[in-house]
Formats: C-alpha cells, structure tokens, sequence
C-alpha cells in the first residue's frame, strides 16, 4: 500500500486491515464508552494490503533452516484474502498501528474468521 511517497510492505502471512469506525452509540441510542467498544472479541474491517503468504521450503532443502533457499527463489502458500475483502477477526490476535495519521490493523490470517467478497460479473 502506497500513501504519498511513502509504502507499506506487509510480510508473511499477515494482512493489513483498515478497522470499521466503532460507533460509540448502541443501536438502542445509548452512548458507549470507549472502554466497553475495545472489549468486543470480533472486529471488522476492510483489507488494504496482504502480505505474501507462507514461505515454503524446498523440498531438497532438509537443513536447520528451510525457509531459506540457495536459489533465492522463494514459494509462498498464497493467503486467501484480497485486498478490498470485508474481513471479521479475533481483535486479541491484531496489532494496532498509526500510518500516516490513520488506524490500521495487522492480523495474522489464521485471527480472519470470514471474508466477504464482491464477485464481478
């Protein structure tokens, strides 16, 4: 993800989520304190960025470290969310951060308990 002149690379298998605004009032009309909205488990949010995946080893490759390669062609076992999906996840599993003056979310793919997707026709 590219702001300015600036670019967000996400590693692995994780996946950078834009949070939905949390409302601070109930759909009863009442007033919500921050601290009451942070303790819901399950949060949403809209993919900007996914990283590559897992990195496999090569299979000739039985060393200490089989995520390293001599080629330097490394394969990853591609994530299953794209970018502009609508993604429910564990809140406890995401790490907050501020980019450029807005709150994103870094969740590992295994925390994404669904994805919706728009389909084109």
């Amino acid at each position: 993800m590219q702001i300015g002149n600036k670019h967000i690379i996400v590693v692995g298998d994780r996946v950078l989520i834009r949070p939905d605004e949390q409302s601070e009032k109930s759909p009863a009309g009442l007033y919500l304190p921050p601290t009451v909205r942070e303790k819901e488990d399950v949060w949403s949010g809209t993919v900007v960025e996914v990283g590559p995946g897992i990195p496999l080893s090569e299979p000739t490759n039985i060393g200490e470290e089989p995520w390293k390669t001599e080629t330097g062609n490394v394969k990853y076992i591609p994530s299953q969310a794209e970018i502009g999906d609508y993604a429910l996840f564990l809140k406890k599993a995401s790490v907050e951060i501020k980019f450029e003056q807005k709150k994103y979310l870094i969740v590992p793919q295994a925390a994404i308990l669904v994805l919706v997707r728009d389909e084109l026709e």
